[in-house]
């Protein structure tokens, strides 16, 4: 069992930055893919970066590229997610989630409860 906590969200101009961070319980956590989800009103619930429980590779879905990195911290058992040249398309709820296998398309069993983000124009 994992119980995630996400943190950080907030509300930032265009072009700013934001960093959320990702706390699981658990002395398995770093056994873990992680991803962050993201869902804006209306839309459906999108993957937006993954990684592998090892840190050695990480997902982006095309629209963050080059913006948003995924590093995690396992002796700590903490993801992140640093967001920077933020756009008001990334305004949404975001998630963070665990599962046994990595990837922007994987299955993932373990939700935490989300973190608004709001960019303004």
């Amino acid at each position: 069992q994992v119980h995630l906590v996400e943190t950080g969200g907030g509300l930032v101009q265009a072009g700013g930055s934001l960093r959320l961070s990702c706390v699981a319980s658990g002395r398995t956590f770093s056994s873990y893919a992680v991803a962050w989800f993201r869902q804006a009103p209306g839309k459906a619930r999108e993957s937006v970066a993954g990684i592998n429980s090892i840190g050695t590779r990480t997902y982006y879905t095309d629209s963050v590229k080059g913006r948003f990195t995924m590093p995690r911290d396992n002796a700590k058992n903490t993801v992140y997610l640093q967001m920077n040249s933020l756009r008001p398309e990334d305004t949404a709820v975001y998630y963070c989630a665990a599962g046994l296998s990595a990837g922007l398309s994987a299955q993932y069993n373990y939700w935490g409860q989300g973190t608004q983000v709001t960019v303004s124009s």
